[in-house]
């Protein structure tokens, strides 16, 4: 039997989901290419950018598709700024090193949200900046960046604004009529519930007309990509069939569910009972709630001699529940995630594993 993956993504997913890989498809078969036709048209419909927006798949994981987004989308005459809070914003900082982009960062404690000023000042002392870099949701942390205010304010100074939403895409809002942004970057993965393989990126039709020649990749270029399936609907080379019949599945379980709205319900239940459930048990929660997305959480881990995170996870495996180690720098900590094909009794399945376990491996955290 599969255990329950607590964790950002990969993550549960639903009985069909998985049933849907187990037929083969031909990639240049008519009901392959509509079904990758149907994919793309929903993505857009999420963000309800029909009237604007193209949706650009890629094979690999969401860092392809960041890598992606940033070497195709900007040049060589391009400043970025990329503000930072956590692993995935030092990604995006990697990436533009990578590409040899002039970039300039704003770096804080991964438990911090980024002062509005601040931006506004670094914006206003670099006239020459063209873009701003943000993750909506940091994976570190699971800290929710508040991505409304840095695109109003990104909009104001006439900036195009990059969002990696990889841990927030299906879940938290991103509609363009209400954030304005020019890309943004997600996976099959996470808060869509489909398996790992497959990024894509939601792009203005205005920004990628412009993007021809910028990319520094063949595999990558999101340009290339997008001009292929705009002549014949299909992927410039083999495409993860049975990763995209799975994710047609699970879009459709989205779509059921209620979309963004109905997931950020169950997700925001999963993450209320995980929270008040350890911290019932004496765990200790990183972050406040009004910083606290409903994705993933952060716990510290106990200053008890007893307490050694691998035989923590091992027990907690041995019981069907994988969670994740911590990925800070400022403390030692580990991560329960609340998303995935999981629901309330699920939740409170994991927090009697964890009881169990702490008290089988002699840890008192009261």
């Amino acid at each position: 039997m599969d255990k329950k993956l607590l964790t950002p993504g990969p993550l549960t997913t639903s009985i069909k989901t998985k049933k849907a890989m187990l037929r083969d498809w031909g990639s240049r078969d008519e009901e392959f290419i509509d079904l990758n036709h149907s994919i793309r048209k929903s993505l857009v419909k999420l963000i309800d950018g029909e009237d604007e927006f193209e949706c650009v798949p890629v094979q690999g994981s969401g860092t392809f598709a960041v890598e992606s987004m940033i070497g195709s989308l900007t040049s060589n005459n391009s400043k970025i700024l990329i503000l930072i809070n956590g692993a995935y914003g030092q990604r995006m900082k990697k990436i533009c090193l990578y590409l040899n982009r002039n970039l300039i960062e704003y770096e804080i404690p991964e438990d911090e949200i980024h002062d509005l000023n601040k931006i506004e000042k670094i914006i206003d002392e670099n006239n020459d900046l063209t873009h701003v870099l943000v993750v909506y949701c940091e994976t570190t942390s699971g800290i929710l960046n508040p991505i409304k205010n840095i695109a109003d304010l990104v909009a104001k100074k006439n900036k195009s604004l990059f969002i990696d939403a990889m841990s927030a895409f299906g879940a938290l809002s991103l509609s363009c009529k209400d954030i304005q942004f020019d890309a943004v970057a997600a996976s099959s993965n996470k808060c869509l519930e489909g398996v790992p393989g497959v990024g894509f990126i939601l792009v203005k039709t205005s920004t990628m007309e412009k993007a021809k020649g910028n990319s520094h990749s063949l595999s990558l270029d999101l340009f290339d990509q997008w001009q292929a399936m705009k002549k014949n609907a299909q992927w410039r080379f083999t495409p993860p069939t049975h990763v995209l019949a799975a994710f047609y599945q699970a879009l459709k379980e989205h779509e059921k569910e209620g979309g963004i709205n109905g997931r950020f319900i169950r997700y925001s239940e999963n993450c209320k009972i995980i929270c008040e459930g350890m911290k019932e048990m004496g765990f200790t929660q990183l972050l406040p709630k009004e910083l606290q997305a409903p994705i993933i959480i952060t716990f510290m881990q106990p200053k008890n001699a007893n307490f050694k995170f691998k035989e923590f996870y091992n027990a907690l495996s041995n019981k069907g529940f994988l969670i994740y180690p911590g990925k800070l720098t400022v403390a030692e900590t580990f991560r329960v995630g609340c998303i995935g094909n999981l629901n309330s009794k699920d939740m409170y399945d994991a927090l009697k594993a964890i009881n169990d376990t702490i008290k089988e491996l002699n840890i008192k955290l009261i």
